[in-house]
């Protein structure tokens, strides 16, 4: 296990040290280092140092190295699921779900490495020839948050790795055992020193600042909430860095009344309960129309009985402990809330005595007023609201400042394909509950993000496109 920064090449001690803690229990997993203003500047300025030569690099060489990385990842995949099921709490199933997810990015960015295209044309005019290259853009801050620590990684690191930019990687402080892991992967997969730097910063605020204000930052990559990203976006601005923000969601689902039933509950649970409710991507607000609404909530609150709650790592758990206590509670909270508004347990809504971050799967019916529909409540709490027309569960559901994911179900393409296309939102899944992946662009609109992760986007986030015109 892996605990020390990661700078030049080295593994190298901090200047303090803080625990990281089982959320099943709040005991100690391990000591990690913290780095102080010193070794931050170091980080940033191995990447710089590596930079110019590792630009330069054949793309084939920087696939190869991705490639490696997938093949280690994918024979650790149980080591990899049980650390990250230790630190976050999550159940292993979400938890080998999640590794071999991340192992896919580097697969996929391996492929893509060789794979960027240019331009090259005779003017409209005829006065020039047109050739648009794409160059890496240099120094790239990667910042990744706790619910995902593998697959948030991966999907920065492995298109970074691909357009030939050098990074220093700031994981969540609650989930940073996972993020090493994969770095001491990419050490053996044979990743040059100076590529890849990782700080966990004593000052977490202050000193990602610094590093936005330093000149020789190009770049930010972030995963997190809305409220974090705004101010990355302002620290930002000063040296006009571009950043690729992958934000907040309030993702909404439409259950038309011409839905299979039996499909639409199955989709959904994915869509809810894929890693207990703390994803970005989580069903957020369930929107059934009225027709077949009462027959939706009985088989959907059956599904949501059969999880087991306990320890991640046990046999037979399917919903395991929230990253921390705080955490838990914010659930809670927000059910607690609800209640005094108006909603109507189902199931669930109660949050367990003893240790523990624990809260159950947890299903309640609310009028479209309620306060809950407001908040991305990133557990696995499911609130329904009954709609009659198309017209009305459309407005519903975009009746929020976020736009990342939508979910449509429905018995009829025309009709899914028109609710699809009136949702505000990046991305849209018909009669599926989870369509992640990394051969797709990932990312939203409004107030949950710019730019795409993943697909042939993701990579661009980490090239400049370069215009050169001249006569022959």
């Amino acid at each position: 296990m892996r605990t020390e920064l990661f700078i030049d090449g080295k593994w190298v001690k901090g200047s303090s040290t803080t625990p990281v803690y089982d959320p099943a229990d709040g005991s100690v997993i391990a000591e990690v280092h913290l780095a102080d203003d010193q070794l931050c500047e170091a980080a940033v300025t191995a990447a710089h140092n590596a930079q110019a030569e590792w630009a330069k690099t054949a793309p084939r060489f920087r696939a190869e190295i991705l490639r490696n990385a997938f093949e280690i990842m994918v024979a650790e995949t149980e080591t990899i699921a049980t650390l990250i099921s230790k630190e976050n709490g999550k159940a292993m199933p979400d938890a080998r779900g999640e590794a071999a997810y991340a192992a896919e990015f580097f697969r996929w960015f391996s492929e893509e490495t060789v794979r960027v295209e240019g331009d090259f044309r005779k003017s409209p005019s005829g006065d020039k020839r047109i050739l648009v290259t794409h160059q890496p853009i240099g120094v790239s801050l990667l910042i990744t948050p706790w619910n995902f620590p593998a697959g948030m990684a991966t999907r920065k690191i492995g298109p970074a790795i691909a357009a030939g930019c050098t990074m220093i990687l700031k994981p969540a402080g609650e989930t940073p055992l996972t993020a090493l892991h994969i770095v001491d992967i990419l050490e053996r997969a044979g990743l040059p020193k100076g590529v890849l730097n990782v700080v966990l910063p004593e000052k977490t605020g202050p000193q990602i600042s610094k590093m936005l204000h330093d000149p020789r930052v190009k770049n930010l990559s972030f995963t997190g909430s809305t409220e974090v990203g705004k101010h990355l976006i302002k620290e930002a601005a000063d040296q006009v860095i571009r950043c690729s923000m992958e934000l907040g969601g309030n993702a909404p689902v439409v259950v038309l009344d011409d839905a299979d039933i039996s499909k639409a509950v199955s989709g959904i649970i994915l869509a809810k309960m894929r890693n207990g409710g703390a994803a970005c991507t989580s069903a957020n607000r369930i929107f059934v129309q009225k027709g077949i609404a009462e027959e939706f909530i009985a088989a959907f609150t059956k599904a949501m009985d059969s999880f087991v709650m306990g320890r991640g790592t046990d046999e037979g758990v399917t919903l395991g402990a929230y990253v921390s206590v705080k955490e838990r509670d914010k659930i809670a909270e927000l059910v607690d809330e609800a209640v005094k508004n108006g909603a109507a347990v189902r199931t669930g809504g109660k949050k367990p005595e003893g240790v523990g971050a624990f809260y159950p799967a947890t299903v309640m019916t609310v009028d479209k007023y309620n306060s809950i529909l407001k908040h991305e409540i990133f557990g696995p709490v499911a609130p329904i609201v009954i709609f009659d027309t198309d017209e009305e569960g459309i407005a519903l559901a975009n009746d929020t400042d976020f736009g990342l994911i939508s979910y449509v179900f429905s018995g009829e393409l025309g009709r899914a394909i028109r609710t699809a296309e009136a949702m505000e939102s990046g991305m849209v899944a018909i009669n599926k509950g989870v369509i992640s992946d990394p051969a797709a662009p990932f990312g939203g609109v409004k107030q949950s993000g710019l730019g795409r992760e993943g697909g042939f986007d993701g990579i661009h986030e980490f090239l400049e496109t370069k215009y050169i015109g001249f006569e022959l």
